[in-house]
């Protein structure tokens, strides 16, 4: 797993200006690459999302989704 985190996010390779400096910045975009891998990419050995496999939900999430669902936090948290 720590391999696939490092080969998807380059912010964790720090070959860029683009790793983060400060925690504050890394832990959302931990957090959202997690819940992308879990909820949006369709794994080759489950045919389908872990969180599907693992009855999270029932759907394929898609991007869209995520960012309907992050605008709703932030003017929920305001």
């Amino acid at each position: 797993m720590a391999a696939t985190v490092r080969m998807h996010m380059r912010r964790l390779t720090r070959l860029t200006n683009a790793h983060s400096k400060k925690l504050e910045n890394h832990d959302p975009v931990i957090a959202l690459h997690f819940f992308y891998y879990n909820f949006c990419n369709i794994h080759q050995n489950l045919r389908c999302t872990p969180a599907v496999a693992a009855g999270v939900t029932n759907k394929l999430w898609e991007l869209s989704d995520i960012a309907d669902m992050l605008d709703v936090a932030e003017r929920l948290a305001t």
